[in-house]
């Protein structure tokens, strides 16, 4: 009977939509009706959702808040979220993910003993430009003294090595010592001064650096411990937050032991 029905379909006439008159067509194409059904079902949504906001609107209570209150801004007619500091570093997060406890108290361990090590064999006295230098000051009792005293007699030394607070040898001590000829050869003194000088900055660069690392071990490793106990059962109420600086500070509610 189907086979029927599309046999006599195919000698019925091809019904065609009337088009726009070409007077019209400066008005554009002909709205059909699949077209108007469109259209319509557009604008009565728009319409229900328009409907839907007032009555919010009338039910809203004023004394009601959001977080997205505080968090959110409104940018180009859209909602979008502020962005807040990261509280870790690039380094820290790499090392909380790649590493475990074991290996950074390791390092933490290591640090600290190469810590020791640079104190003990430098002198802490002149490390910085912002310590406060200590000053030596001398008493004659004349004007005349005053004008015509030299510090490096007075204190039996090289005149280049004044600027020393510390192991400051004599005349005779450098007389000693192996310098070419039998006086003291300002040229080598400058040198070898100026060589220990720069090796003394050296070594101080390094101890700055190591005392950064283990503090920023020490960081990490706090982290790491705060964030295996905040799976400890019990109740919890965070003190302060996580920083760059520090971990998160947790109060744990006192609970009694069977």
């Amino acid at each position: 009977m189907s086979s029927f029905k599309k046999a006599a379909k195919t000698a019925q006439k091809n019904h065609r939509e009337r088009s726009q008159l070409s007077s019209r067509s400066h008005l554009g194409l002909l709205e059909k009706k699949k077209d108007y059904r469109l259209r319509a079902k557009d604008y009565h949504k728009k319409q229900d959702t328009l409907k839907k906001l007032k009555q919010k609107a009338l039910n809203r209570n004023p004394d009601e808040f959001y977080f997205k209150m505080v968090n959110s801004r409104l940018q180009d007619g859209r909602h979008r979220w502020l962005k807040k500091d990261d509280p870790k570093t690039e380094e820290q997060e790499l090392m909380l993910e790649t590493q475990d406890m074991r290996y950074v108290n390791h390092k933490l361990a290591v640090e600290a003993k190469k810590i020791e090590q640079l104190k003990s064999t430098l002198h802490l006295t002149d490390c910085g430009d912002s310590r406060p230098k200590n000053k030596h000051i001398f008493f004659t009792d004349t004007k005349k003294e005053a004008a015509e005293f030299d510090p490096a007699k007075h204190l039996d030394t090289h005149p280049a090595l004044l600027h020393r607070t510390y192991n400051r040898p004599t005349t005779a001590m450098l007389e000693s010592h192996t310098f070419p000829g039998t006086a003291v050869d300002e040229e080598v003194v400058g040198t070898e001064l100026q060589e220990l000088s720069k090796l003394r900055r050296k070594k101080y660069k390094e101890l700055t650096q190591r005392i950064d690392r283990e503090r920023e071990l020490n960081i990490i490793a706090q982290k790491m411990q705060g964030k295996r106990n905040q799976h400890d059962k019990g109740k919890k109420v965070l003190v302060k937050g996580e920083t760059k600086e520090s971990a998160a500070v947790y109060k744990w509610q006192p609970a009694r032991k069977r």
